[in-house]
């Protein structure tokens, strides 16, 4: 299945970061924060405002830092991806 996102919206991969303590203990799954770091899977082609269309900020590729607890969580090809408006991407990783 393919997504297109629709306005200002951001289709992002989130990146799991293996957690492990300096001790070298494993954190599980069930101990981890939610990642607020991802990729760019798709984005839309941005908002209009006053009949004037404002292009999105982040583009296809780019690693980003978005809000912990925005956007709606979708499976797609047994993937979880994480739709998000573009107003919750907050920095562009370089």
């Amino acid at each position: 299945m393919k997504i297109k996102p629709l306005a200002d919206y951001v289709l992002i991969e989130p990146i799991e970061k293996e957690e492990t303590l300096p001790s070298g203990i494993v954190l599980p799954e069930t101990a981890k924060e939610k990642p607020q770091e991802g990729k760019v899977i798709a984005a839309g082609p941005g908002r209009v405002d006053d009949g004037e269309l404002i292009k999105m900020s982040v583009k296809v590729g780019d690693r980003v830092i978005y809000k912990k607890w925005g956007g709606n969580e979708v499976k797609v090809d047994n993937k979880e991806l994480l739709l998000v408006k573009e107003e919750d991407v907050l920095a562009v990783v370089e």
